[in-house]
């Protein structure tokens, strides 16, 4: 009996002491999640604006005098010269927020577009956590603080605007095209399964895992501003008409009844207001990186060149398109999401910082593919110390291989990543901010031409140079290891 006892509490010892290890490390997480929030709220309030939902006021108060009577679009903010500008059913949207003061419309936002981002992150990290074995809730909760202290997303929550939710919009999209693109594998695999007559929510639940929704997100997303129409023409360009149909008779559905609701507006809109750039601002203005804003601060005037500004985005849509195709057809639709939505950011005439969203997965795509590359170089280095070297041949394969290989392979991507983050961390444009006519754009000479600048530059390179990663999204080939094998010879 005080044997038996003994070798219980042995085991429960080992046990505890297992159990304590998993502890210390999850607590170990933890507290690495909260000091990286801390840290992202201290870099929010250095590297930051003053934010008071400034934005999200302007909804608020045009929202409110529409429903009291007046015209949405004749609204002009109290002491400012703006009003609303957007597509009248994104005033259908807001219409709940009417019903909370706008400092409270402001915080609801503000909780809403972190879950928004949150579920962004789920969707792109989690691969990339499992094929590391890295826990996922410590990958995702270390990336939505790092992430909320970017300036897209720190300007999108402290101005209340709608970018995160619109991201998370089109990024719902990927995840939709990811299931189908499974479930099409699975099909051609074992057959087409036998038909049977599911239940209403069953049979609801099974459309939502198929993924035969996919396009619905970017057409609400087009619906609410117009810039998300570019992904339309990329499910085109890449001949996933599924998606594109759906994309597309969703955004012309949803805008038909809001002609049906809201007629006046609506035919305001499209008639004057879309066309009306200067509501919400000159192009020179230091906020907006757009290729627009680039040549009117080149050029030192108000507006771009129309005719040159037309003539560059047609070269940066075409490039940018034909890339994120290629990656696609390589199958990496992360990177390909990313490629079009840095594209639409350069070609709009007005792309504010806050709109900016799309660094975040080319963030994660460079730093990823530093990663991929550097586990691959191990692999090679591992496998020709395995092939069995002598002693005496050890000089000859340091020089093959050296040593050293695997640390630098892929440090120009991580290199890369890491400037990337830093740059839309610190936010060097604000520090050479210029108004005209009073301050000159090249009051700074070059360096701060370059500086107010530099997201706008940043975003054309990555349009041009952004990798993909080869294989990294296998859903998206119909055969996965078919598709690119090679016909076996034939012998006689």
């Amino acid at each position: 009996m005080p044997a038996t006892v003994a070798g219980r509490d042995s085991r429960l010892a080992r046990g505890h002491r297992v159990t304590r290890g998993i502890d210390r490390r999850t607590i170990v997480r933890i507290g690495i999640v909260v000091g990286a929030a801390v840290l992202a709220v201290l870099a929010v309030r250095v590297f930051g604006r003053p934010y008071s939902f400034f934005d999200l006021k302007i909804y608020h108060g045009a929202v409110s005098w529409w429903v009291g009577g007046g015209d949405l679009y004749q609204y002009i903010a109290p002491g400012l010269t703006l009003g609303f500008t957007y597509p009248p059913f994104a005033a259908l949207v807001m219409l709940p927020m009417v019903e909370l003061s706008d400092t409270a419309a402001g915080w609801v936002n503000l909780v809403v577009s972190l879950a928004a981002l949150a579920g962004v992150l789920v969707a792109v990290l989690v691969p990339i956590a499992d094929r590391y074995g890295w826990p996922r809730w410590f990958v995702v909760a270390l990336a939505v603080p790092l992430a909320g202290a970017l300036e897209p997303s720190r300007e999108t929550l402290g101005f209340g605007q709608v970018n995160l939710l619109l991201f998370a919009l089109v990024m719902a999209d990927l995840v939709a095209l990811r299931w189908q693109g499974r479930r099409s594998t699975r099909i051609a695999g074992r057959g087409r399964p036998t038909a049977n007559s599911p239940s209403g929510s069953a049979a609801l639940a099974r459309f939502w895992r198929s993924g035969a929704w996919a396009g619905a997100g970017t057409g609400l997303a087009t619906a609410i501003k117009l810039t998300p129409a570019m992904f339309i023409v990329y499910l085109v360009v890449t001949r996933q008409w599924r998606a594109a149909m759906t994309a597309l008779g969703t955004a012309l559905g949803v805008t038909v009844l809001t002609f049906a609701v809201a007629g006046r507006e609506s035919a305001t809109y499209f008639i004057s207001v879309l066309w009306q750039t200067d509501r919400v601002g000159t192009q020179d203005m230091t906020p907006n990186q757009s290729l627009a804003g680039v040549l009117a601060r080149m050029y030192d005037s108000a507006d771009a060149p129309t005719l040159l500004w037309l003539t560059f985005s047609l070269v940066v849509v075409v490039v940018g398109l034909s890339r994120a195709a290629t990656a696609h057809a390589e199958g990496d639709e992360l990177a390909a999401f990313t490629l079009v939505g840095l594209t639409a950011n350069v070609v709009s005439p007005i792309s504010w910082t806050h709109h900016l969203v799309f660094v975040i997965p080319a963030i994660i795509v460079l730093a990823d593919l530093a990663l991929r590359r550097r586990a691959a170089s191990r692999g090679l280095a591992q496998r020709g110390a395995s092939a069995g070297v002598a002693a005496a041949q050890g000089l000859a394969i340091g020089l093959r291989t050296p040593i050293w290989f695997p640390m630098l392979t892929g440090l120009r991507h991580a290199c890369a990543a890491t400037g990337l983050y830093v740059l839309f961390l610190v936010s060097p444009i604000w520090f050479y901010e210029h108004r005209l006519p009073e301050t000159s754009h090249y009051a700074d000479g070059l360096w701060g031409v370059l500086m107010e600048n530099s997201f706008a530059l940043v975003l054309i390179v990555l349009v041009v140079l952004l990798p993909w990663r080869p294989g990294a999204e296998p859903a998206f080939y119909p055969e996965p290891g078919l598709r690119r094998a090679r016909p076996a010879p034939v012998t006689r």
